[in-house]
């Protein structure tokens, strides 16, 4: 993630937060199906989403898991069309 000052900690809240909704994110882009220049591109969208305390307050009082991500995420549309029917 060269170019992001902050993008081990931004990476962490986008991954997490994909997690608890059900989508494995690391293992996507293994996979092949997301690419890493999808990913730069979400994790730059959440830095500049100006909700990383309210993303970290859902994130630690959400063990397991969410029905969505919160309505302030700046990937909420994005994390939701990702995580797997049902979730």
């Amino acid at each position: 993630m060269i170019g992001y000052v902050e993008a081990p900690i931004t990476w962490g809240r986008v991954s997490a937060m994909a997690q608890r909704v059900g989508f494995d994110m690391p293992r996507a882009v293994l996979e092949g199906w997301l690419t890493r220049a999808d990913l730069a591109r979400m994790v730059g969208q959440c830095q500049q989403g100006n909700c990383a305390k309210g993303c970290v307050d859902v994130l630690a009082k959400s063990c397991n898991s969410l029905a969505a991500p919160p309505s302030f995420c700046a990937l909420k549309s994005e994390l939701e069309a990702l995580a797997p029917p049902g979730h």
